[in-house]
């Protein structure tokens, strides 16, 4: 049986877990590094991650306690001034910058889960189960996502986990709808059939047949979804509905640029976290947009 399997998806032209997985992704990494930009972006995430893990260790500041002179600009001693409270700002960078990635990690992993769960039922049920799913999944997709962020943050204290789990279960309905569809088309398949057949139970062939082969569409998806997380953190956290002082994070960071004062004579308290937040979500597309060409069954 376990060889019908294997000759069911070579039927089909998908690639055997048990004779080509191996290949597969070899063949997916040989694809990612021809791109040069993607590469550049996979370099800069991966620097700034660094930098927010092990930056805040080495500092010798803490990044809630006053060092130094109100807005001072960058010096031997603070090498991105201090802010209006008189905090060093590139220790409070590199802490803002794991806080907005910690936010933008999770709820993509949030949304993911609950999306392939959903989209899994949904695709391979069909019927009344298909239908109700599909219709909350269409209700949360016919409000403004902006409006149903803010709505949902007003409703909600505002603080880290309450964002999380706020961008986490409004994320979701696109995945769902991606997972449905592949998961639709793969059901049709000779190996899906076969396991069926063969009386395997519903949950080896959701999770063991149909979903490895769904992988692809999902974690090109998925760093689209952490891109938009990073940025509705920032934009949520900038208005004060977001992730709440003395806590730093580089949406409330940049609140300090709502001041004209502040714009034009002290750059170094808005323009390190601005730059920040246009090179992560520019790099993490680019990894993105590498991802879908390298995975794309039918490129050369």
């Amino acid at each position: 049986m376990r060889m019908k399997n294997i000759l069911g998806r070579m039927a089909d032209g998908i690639p055997a877990p048990e004779l080509g997985m191996e290949r597969y992704w070899q063949t997916v990494w040989r694809r990612f590094r021809r791109h040069r930009l993607a590469m550049v972006g996979g370099t800069v995430v991966l620097l700034i991650v660094l930098a927010s893990l092990i930056g805040p260790l080495l500092s010798p500041y803490d990044p809630d306690a006053v060092v130094g002179g109100f807005s001072q600009p960058p010096s031997a001693d603070h090498w991105l001034g201090t802010d209006q409270v008189g905090r060093d700002v590139l220790t409070r960078l590199l802490c803002a910058t794991r806080i907005s990635l910690l936010v933008g990690v999770l709820a993509t992993l949030i949304s993911t889960v609950i999306g392939v769960v959903l989209g899994l039922i949904s695709g391979y049920f069909g019927g009344w189960v298909d239908m109700v799913i599909m219709r909350v999944t269409d209700m949360i997709m016919s409000f403004p996502y902006i409006l149903l962020v803010l709505v949902a943050a007003a409703i909600f204290e505002p603080g880290l986990w309450n964002i999380i789990l706020i961008l986490g279960f409004v994320d979701w309905p696109g995945i769902a709808r991606l997972v449905r569809g592949n998961v639709m088309s793969l059901r049709e398949s000779n190996f899906v059939k076969s396991s069926i057949v063969a009386g395997m139970p519903r949950r080896h062939i959701l999770f063991s047949e149909i979903l490895p082969n769904t992988v692809a569409p999902i974690l090109v998806y998925a760093t689209s979804v952490l891109a938009l997380s990073i940025l509705d953190e920032a934009s949520l956290s900038f208005i004060g509905m977001g992730v709440q002082p003395p806590t730093a994070s580089l949406g409330n960071m940049l609140n300090n640029a709502q001041n004209l004062t502040i714009l034009t004579e002290r750059p170094w308290l808005w323009v390190p976290p601005g730059v920040t937040i246009i090179l992560l979500v520019i790099a993490i597309n680019l990894v993105g947009d590498a991802l879908r060409d390298a995975m794309d069954p039918t490129a050369k």
